[in-house]
């Protein structure tokens, strides 16, 4: 555990993913508070603020701090802003695979968030899992041949949202398997299970590859779990982590609001 000015950061695990406490969001940053945030999300990946209860626009502001919020082409927008958008998984499905949010753009978001409106008595937690840690502990042969792998996948934006219905992969989109963060220089895995394929080697060769990463990097050794409740808001580093919308509570409610946020609002303090 870690204390910054007036709030605690707490870890949620060994490798990655905090809660903060003793901050209300709604109320504002002031700058020496917004730039320990920022630097606090550099470190930990995923950070978690529970009941904040944002409204649209003050969840847009949360994420203005770390980013700038994104204006998706294709989704589903909240009536109360343009830049929020509504997920009902009664309406929209569920998302309970392993993914990184944005490859069909290039570069993918920098971070994706969630404001909770409904949830589940039981159940319907999430996962995430850490790229960077999942690429550390791979044998340095191993990162020498990733490093010259690409990944291809659905460039189509209108694949990607709410409740869509999916038409045939045509315009692609090649991400680096071996992603080296923009904003730390840190590098990690970079892999999604929408992969169609990886670059650089042969078809079987890649089917093999593929199939590794994907289970190496959803190793329980990599992952972090929250549980919600109404009210909560969590963000995660969408170029260091990739996460899991875990499907165990049936026909059950879950609903929320997600921002999206794009580059970042300044470079990291040297």
């Amino acid at each position: 555990m870690s204390t910054v000015a007036s709030y605690e950061i707490r870890r949620a695990g060994p490798r990655f993913g905090a809660e903060v406490t003793g901050i209300d969001l709604k109320s504002g940053l002031d700058d020496r508070t917004a730039e320990e945030l920022r630097r606090a999300f550099r470190e930990h990946k995923v950070l978690v603020f529970r009941g904040q209860h944002l409204t649209a626009a003050q969840h847009v502001e949360a994420v203005r701090v770390f980013a700038e919020p994104f204006d998706h082409p294709t989704a589903v927008k909240d009536p109360a802003h343009a830049l929020v958008y509504p997920y009902d998984v009664r309406k929209t499905g569920k998302a309970s695979t392993w993914h990184i949010g944005g490859l069909w753009r290039q570069p993918v978001f920098a971070i994706e968030s969630l404001t909770y409106e409904v949830v589940p008595e039981l159940g319907g937690h999430t996962l995430w899992a850490d790229l960077q840690a999942a690429y550390d502990d791979l044998s340095e042969p191993f990162k020498v041949l990733l490093g010259s792998v690409g990944a291809v996948y659905d460039g189509n934006a209108g694949n990607y949202a709410q409740a869509s219905k999916r038409t045939p992969v045509g315009e692609t989109v090649e991400h680096p398997v071996v992603l080296e963060h923009p904003e730390t220089g840190r590098k990690g895995l970079f892999i999604s299970t929408s992969a169609i394929g990886l670059t650089g080697l042969t078809p079987s060769e890649g089917k093999v590859l593929l199939d590794h990463l994907l289970r190496h990097a959803s190793s329980p050794d990599y992952t972090i779990r929250f549980g919600w409740d109404p009210g909560d808001f969590v963000l995660w580093d969408n170029r260091a982590t990739w996460h899991y919308a875990v499907d165990d509570y049936g026909d059950g409610a879950r609903a929320y609001r997600k921002v999206i946020g794009v580059e970042p609002v300044r470079q990291p303090a040297v």
